[in-house]
């Protein structure tokens, strides 16, 4: 590369992070389906905005006659849409033109997968909304789970539906704030039945197929899955650098006895799994049962238990030691364990704890390292 590329490189770069840091904040509702509620919340969010004294304009707003979100649009000032003709139908589209020219601090733009008409400047209207953020207007907008792109094949799996009209996942990316509109599969099939999401006609047809419970409750959990993952990459890149997460590690403390140990394991294997951290199984073996005067049996429970809790994504961990408190906080110490999980007092181990004063010097050890214990039932 030449010099003189080299000083355009370097000013393109400067004009790159002006512009992005001159780009309005973008606020996205994200819903499981139809219905539960996001053109009536980014209206009522207008609402709360224009009370403040906030230049707040609806670019595009998409009622579906719902008398309830209707009576929300009186009173925000709206841009009217543009009129086009299309295949002999006279159409209407959000304005962007009068939207950039009358730069608004903050505009409501509804149905974000939405294909334009064509011979539009942006084939979709996310493109006409990167085109207003890019201007400075901050903009807040609603798009439902199954149209993202990434979970197409996933969508059709549980509704046996090609969504046509979808977004690509980096829109969601580029979103400051995502917010998931969250209801239970009945309030909203008992909205869908109260006539407050489609026209009665429809109903009918809609709870026969799109709502089915259980596919809402599939499509819901992708709606949350998705909001965690977009507030975990906010996390991952907006946090300072000095600022350290304390990342979860699971300890389970297991003895020889097998049913109580085979719950210890699978309960801690949830709570990595929920955590997505890792995990270990600690074994500490007194000298009652070295190999010499352990039982067979209950040596195999104890190989079982191994296989499995390794099964399960655990590092074994096996130390011999006569204080098995002291065994727990040392290794606790060691792997940075910030949950150590044991079974009730029923369970031998911990009633070896308990004896004496010795659970008192562990709670004390592993508070000074701010672990926490978790007695499993």
């Amino acid at each position: 590369m030449t010099e003189e590329e080299n000083k355009e490189q370097n000013v393109e770069h400067f004009l790159d992070l002006i512009r992005k840091s001159r780009r309005g904040k973008f606020k996205v509702y994200i819903g499981m389906s139809a219905g539960v509620g996001k053109t009536y919340r980014m209206l009522q969010e207008a609402h709360s905005l224009l009370k403040s004294g906030i230049d707040i304009k609806i670019g595009y707003i998409e009622p579906h006659t719902r008398p309830e979100t209707i009576a929300l649009v009186e009173g925000l000032p709206i841009v009217p849409r543009r009129k086009l003709f299309y295949k002999g139908k006279e159409l209407e589209e959000m304005d962007v033109p009068a939207i950039l020219n009358l730069h608004p601090e903050v505009v409501i733009v509804d149905e974000l997968a939405h294909s334009n008409i064509e011979g539009s400047k942006n084939e979709k209207r996310w493109q006409d909304v990167m085109d207003i953020l890019n201007a400075g207007i901050n903009v807040i907008s609603a798009v439902n789970i199954q149209h993202l792109e990434g979970l197409n094949e996933e969508i059709q799996k549980i509704t046996g539906i090609d969504v046509k009209e979808r977004i690509p996942d980096k829109v969601l990316g580029f979103a400051d704030e995502v917010v998931n509109i969250d209801l239970t599969s009945d309030e909203l099939i008992a909205r869908l039945k109260e006539g407050k999401i489609y026209q009665a006609e429809k109903i009918e047809a809609a709870l026969k197929n799109f709502f089915k419970p259980e596919h809402i409750l599939q499509l819901r959990e992708l709606a949350l899955k998705e909001v965690a993952s977009q507030v975990e990459r906010k996390i991952e890149t907006e946090l300072p650098k000095n600022v350290v997460l304390r990342k979860e590690k699971f300890l389970a403390c297991i003895s020889s006895n097998e049913e109580t140990s085979r719950m210890i394991i699978r309960k801690t294997a949830r709570l990595a799994s929920y955590y997505k951290s890792k995990w270990y199984v600690l074994y500490v073996q007194t000298n009652r049962e070295n190999a010499d005067k352990i039982g067979l049996a209950a040596q195999r429970h104890l190989i079982n238990n191994f296989k499995v809790a390794t099964e399960m994504g655990a590092e074994i961990l096996k130390v011999q030691s006569n204080n098995i408190a002291n065994a727990i906080s040392e290794i606790a110490i060691q792997k940075e364990i910030t949950t150590i999980c044991i079974g009730k007092p029923h369970f031998s181990l911990l009633k070896t704890i308990f004896s004496g004063n010795i659970f008192t010097q562990l709670l004390k050890k592993m508070s000074a390292s701010d672990t926490d214990i978790v007695i499993l039932s």
